[in-house]
Order: C-alpha cells, then structure tokens, then sequence
C-alpha cells in the first residue's frame, strides 16, 4: 500500500511557472504503455500531481509520445492517458495528463486530497 504521506515537491507557484498543479512526491506503483509498443514497462512515480507525473528511467520516452498509464493509487488501479512533456536523458520523464478513463481522474483528485491532508 503507498502512503498518502507525501511533502509538496513545489514550493509557490510564480507566473513563471508552468505547472498548473502542484506537485507531491509521492511514489505509486504504475505500468506504462507507450503507443506501439508491445508490453507494459512497470515503475514507479517519483511526483504527482493532478495534472501528471514524473518517472525515472535510464531510457527515456521520446517528447510527445502518447502513453496509456495504470497508476495503483491506495491499491486501485486508474488508467490514464498522457503525453511525454519533459525528457532528462538516463534520468527519466515528465508526463501530462490528456485524457482519463472512468472514474479516474475523481479517484485521482480524492487521492491528491488525502496526501495534502
């Protein structure tokens, strides 16, 4: 089970600052699924937010790719869509949120919510 105790990895936001939401560093298990690729690729999220998620990775997505994503947030799953937004090489990527499936992005917020608690 992850822990919803999590410290904000954003300090104020400036109107330099892109990111909408603030950030939480917060590991959750997810499974990812780039677009054309054959398998799922499982690792964890170092940062969360409400509008995506940071993983580490030696081999980094390209930008702009379109992933479907499988978060484990407090044991249930939600499945996302997202695109590559950031790129660090042999360090990992940013993901931003498109599209979610079902009840997926309440269960994201609800979730969010017990962290900032």
């Amino acid at each position: 089970m992850n822990s919803p105790q999590a410290q904000s990895s954003a300090t104020a936001i400036t109107d330099n600052d892109r990111r909408r939401y603030p950030r939480y560093s917060v590991q959750v298990p997810i499974e990812i699924r780039p677009e054309g690729s054959t398998g799922p690729t499982r690792l964890q999220t170092t940062d969360l937010s409400r509008g995506g998620f940071y993983i580490h990775s030696l081999t980094p997505l390209p930008l702009g790719i379109r992933l479907q994503a499988t978060l484990w947030l407090a044991d249930s799953p939600i499945v996302v869509w997202g695109r590559v937004v950031t790129r660090h090489p042999q360090f990992g990527n940013g993901i931003m949120f498109v599209d979610f499936e079902g009840q997926a992005e309440v269960s994201l917020n609800r979730y969010l919510d017990a962290v900032i608690d």
